[in-house]
């Protein structure tokens, strides 16, 4: 066989990922505030670009505006057969408010008794959130006033800076530092409290073990001792622990409350974690009224001393989304247009450095500006279109969640949404990615909306595995104190509401939302119930005075 050259015609399709297409899919899964930094970049980089006005844009005739979208609850081919899937653009801008969102997580404990308030789940409820919700209120509340000397106004100089009187932010490493230059006056004693300074976390906690620091510092462990045994002197009162337990321990003897009782159960957490009260009250020798004073006691101090300073302030979340109920039964879904960076080319600057120019490079850096700038806004625009397509298909989907609550959420993965759109899988796990959706039952992110499917016992319809957590809780909730329920019978009760689920898969839900097992369920309602049976009528009749006599015999004892 002889080789031979020719020339062949071959029609191919390929995908080239071209810097811009990289562009266009990193932009997808931005969150609106990386989106806003990523713009800000491009406008201080790019000469071409520039901000749109606030106003509103005048729309191009003829082309439908794609921050609105309402489901009027019609078939989607038009046929009025009432399944929920018609979804139609409306042009015009609009503005955007959130909608109120319902106050569905309310808890009343009014009718609990003190030691059930006082014994919530876990440890980590023992505490209250005041301390450090007290610090962050109180660090945005101090606002800096500026006067000019002319005597009071603010001026309207143009270089007049207000932040310049904005005193700095005391951190909890310097507020330590001040008080160490007045409590030690030897040097190598200064040198080694600001080393432990600078190991104390914004918690206000040194690590557990501080075996090296002597070594590293050439300092004896008793001078180490010392020093700490001084630090944890300081305000605020707790700081420089090196657990839990200590950091109580220091907060409750500047409050001189540091009894035998109470030290029993400080070095006890772990029980107080498991609400095991019958332990604790034979361990502090206390009744179960002075155990629920002295519970109330701790929950009344700071298990985080450390978050007084420098707070990071809590990060609202923005919606990407606003879904409203319309007048006609169905749901507008709409964009968060503040969310949206609105940016512009500026032709008229282009047309006329292309008539200047002369340079080739110059010619070549400002078509590359020209053309990153056209394909930014394009990328933008597609970016904000297929948010609301997704929303919008979402809403479509789990229509009953919006109307009837969480129990009617339906089994969603993303390629039931990518089908439905006409998109591909990965395009709408970017776009969930960190969108959040306001709704008449809150904020939620997009990828809530997308839950595992649990088999229906009837075969019928599949059932939400989040919507199977909230049967769960429900019946958790309504049991019996004296019939607490076991794994396998939630299991049987979901089976007779056609809910075909394995015990291990109840074990992990419980687990997930932090619900005990029913043998500490059981010991936890009967410990409260034989409480609330021994309780007086009117616990108000209680003087002070046979408090404080209580309080002096547990002490001696």
């Amino acid at each position: 066989m002889a080789l031979t050259q020719r020339l062949e015609f071959r029609q191919t399709q390929s995908l080239v990922m071209t810097p811009q297409l990289m562009q266009a899919i990193k932009l997808l899964q931005l969150s609106n505030l990386d989106l806003s930094t990523f713009v800000e970049d491009e406008l201080e980089r790019n000469p071409l670009l520039e901000r749109a006005n606030d106003g509103p844009e005048p729309l191009v005739p003829g082309e439908p505006s794609m921050e609105r979208s309402d489901y009027d609850g019609s078939d989607e081919h038009g046929s009025g057969s009432g399944d929920g899937s018609d979804f139609s653009d409306r042009g015009g801008e609009s503005s955007f408010d959130a909608p109120a969102a319902e106050d569905w997580m309310n808890n009343d404990l009014g009718s609990r008794s003190e030691i059930e308030q006082t014994l919530d789940t876990g440890l980590e409820n023992v505490f209250s959130a005041e301390p450090a919700d007290a610090a962050a209120r109180q660090a945005q509340d101090v606002a800096p006033t500026a006067y000019t000397e002319w005597g009071g106004g603010a001026s309207n100089d143009d270089d007049y800076n207000l932040e310049a009187f904005v005193a700095a932010e005391v951190t909890l490493g310097g507020h330590l530092a001040e008080q160490l230059a007045v409590a030690f006056t030897s040097p190598a004693q200064r040198m080694i409290g600001q080393y432990l300074i600078d190991l104390v976390d914004e918690s206000g906690y040194l690590p557990a073990d501080l075996g090296d620091v002597g070594d590293r510092l050439g300092a004896s462990a008793d001078d180490v001792a010392q020093v700490l045994k001084t630090l944890q002197t300081f305000d605020p009162p707790g700081v420089c622990a090196r657990n839990l337990s200590e950091c109580l321990a220091i907060q409750l003897r500047e409050l001189n409350r540091y009894d035998p009782a109470m030290q029993a159960l400080i070095e006890n957490l772990a029980l107080l974690a498991k609400r095991d009260v019958v332990s604790l009250r034979k361990l502090c020798g206390v009744d179960d009224e002075d155990l629920t004073d002295m519970i109330g006691e701790i929950r009344r101090l700071d298990p985080k001393p450390g978050l007084k300073f420098g707070v990071s302030r809590a990060q609202t979340v923005v919606p990407d989304v606003y879904v409203r109920p319309g007048p006609d039964g169905g749901w507008h879904v709409e964009l968060n247009s503040d969310t949206l960076p609105r940016v512009l080319v500026n032709q008229t600057y282009y047309s006329q450095l292309s008539k200047t120019i002369r340079k080739d490079g110059d010619k070549s850096y400002f078509s590359d500006c020209m053309q990153n700038a056209t394909w930014l806004v394009r990328a933008l625009d597609q970016r904000a279109r297929t948010i609301l397509k997704v929303s919008t298909e979402i809403v479509r989907q789990q229509d009953g969640f919006f109307t009837q609550g969480v129990a009617h959420l339906r089994p969603l993965n993303l390629k039931a949404v990518a089908d439905a759109i006409q998109m591909h899988e990965s395009t709408v796990s970017r776009v969930t990615a960190n969108k959040y959706m306001a709704t008449n039952r809150g904020i939620f992110e997009l990828k809530y909306f997308f839950t595992a499917s649990i088999a229906s016992a009837d075969g019928g319809e599949a059932h939400s595995a989040e919507a199977v957590r909230h049967h769960i809780k429900q019946l958790i909730d309504g049991e019996n104190p004296s019939a607490i329920l076991s794994d396998d019978t939630i299991v049987e009760r979901l089976r007779t509401t056609g809910i075909d689920i394995a015990r291990r898969t109840v074990a992990k839900y419980r687990e997930a939302m932090r619900i005990p097992s029913s043998v500490q369920r059981r010991r936890d309602k009967q410990s409260m119930l034989g409480n609330a049976l021994r309780a007086p009528a009117n616990p108000s009749d209680r003087t002070s005075s046979e408090k404080t006599d209580r309080s002096r015999d547990t002490a001696s004892a």
